[in-house]
């Protein structure tokens, strides 16, 4: 492109037009448009809200409402295909074994092997829409619709369970001590032992359906229906809170320097680990986690479908126009190629980002490319 066009460009996504209408713009005044760095696409033949997991040999794994948990080659090719039994929007896990695990809305865990053959399934009441948690002695942690949370071994055997007085959907996240943490639908944040029994749990105004980062400090951060994004320390006293209108289920991920990132009904809040604004980009809503990229900049995805890579000092790298999405969030591989499930068309995208993901203790939804929901798995 000529650097007119890149002018043209930047001015473009500088201003209030449409980001549909940025391509569009783009395409027809410049003889070379920007090169959109799509490397594949694939069918999925179904809409999807599941979060990827990318294995450490590059493939990606992902749950679809048809039922479906896909295992994807990292060129795009179909590698193979499970049934369960109902729509999955839990996001899978992948732990160190290659193994995999999941939630169904046919009301069961399942644990699949690298081939595709199902290891075993665990039933519990209601629906599983919470992502596994994955600890270092094989148990997996995870809540279930019937108001519930579980653990079970690695053989899919019940451990405990520990009753709350709502609906968990709140993907649970484990610290370098074991402790559990995770949100429900009756207001409360929990925090429990590996063994199962209540350490404290935090009162907020409003269910809570996101699922929490964690960081090296003891710091825990995840919104509440109330609409605030709350930061506690690992005894659960309150560190801050901060209105952002924070009502989805949207989670936050941890950037460069400590800032928080986090979206909201009218876009993406970064914030600094004291609890301040740092800097807003506000355009409409967004319900995906960011990702927090190692060169200080960060992906993130609007309910319309826009997938925005902004750098360290907020300036748009690329933008791009795919149309609706839906509430999974995107994932990325250590070469920094982002997987987006976009509703459109019913197809996973990937997409030849510029940065890997940032070293700092959560920088996406589950902390890490496997989702394992463990601080350990991430890089100190």
């Amino acid at each position: 492109m000529s650097l007119r066009c890149k002018a043209r460009a930047r001015a473009v996504a500088a201003g209030a037009f449409l980001l549909v209408s940025l391509s569009v713009f783009i395409s027809a005044t410049c003889a070379n448009p920007p090169e959109v760095p799509n490397d594949w696409e694939l069918k999925l033949n179904s809409a999807s809200d599941s979060t990827p997991a990318v294995a450490p040999d590059g493939t990606v794994y992902l749950g679809t409402f048809k039922g479906q948990l896909w295992a994807i080659n990292p060129n795009g090719t179909k590698k193979w295909t499970f049934d369960a039994g109902r729509e999955i929007k839990s996001s899978p896990a992948i732990a160190s074994d290659g193994n995999i695990f999941f939630g169904c809305r046919d009301w069961k865990l399942y644990a699949l092997g690298m081939d595709g053959k199902k290891r075993w399934e665990f039933k519990t009441g209601g629906w599983v829409d919470s992502s596994p948690a994955l600890a270092g002695d094989g148990s997996i942690y995870f809540g279930s619709w019937d108001k519930k949370f579980y653990a079970v071994n690695r053989e899919g055997n019940k451990l405990w369970e520990f009753a709350t007085t709502g609906p968990v959907v709140s993907s649970p996240a484990i610290d370098t001590n074991g402790v559990i943490y995770f949100g429900s639908h009756d207001g409360n944040f929990y925090a429990l032992s590996s063994s199962g029994t209540k350490l404290w749990d935090f009162k907020t105004g409003g269910p809570i359906i996101s699922s929490p980062a964690l960081d090296w400090s003891g710091g825990i951060y995840f919104t509440s229906g109330d609409g605030f994004l709350y930061a506690l320390e690992s005894n659960g006293r309150l560190r801050w809170k901060l209105p952002m209108r924070a009502l989805r289920e949207g989670s936050p991920s941890i950037g460069l320097n400590g800032v928080i990132l986090q979206c909201s009904v009218d876009g993406l809040w970064v914030v600094t680990s004291e609890g301040k604004q740092k800097w807003y980009r506000g355009k409409a809503e967004i319900d995906c986690t960011p990702l927090a990229l190692a060169d200080g900049g960060a992906a993130f995805v609007f309910r319309g479908g826009e997938i925005v890579n902004y750098g360290s000092e907020r300036e748009h790298r690329w933008i791009i126009a795919y149309g609706p999405v839906g509430f999974g969030s995107p994932a990325i591989s250590s070469s920094g190629t982002i997987y987006c499930a976009i509703e459109a068309n019913q197809r996973l995208i990937a997409i030849h980002g510029e940065s890997p993901l940032a070293t700092t203790p959560w920088p996406k939804f589950r902390g890490n490319p496997r989702n394992t929901g463990n601080l350990k798995d991430s890089n100190p």
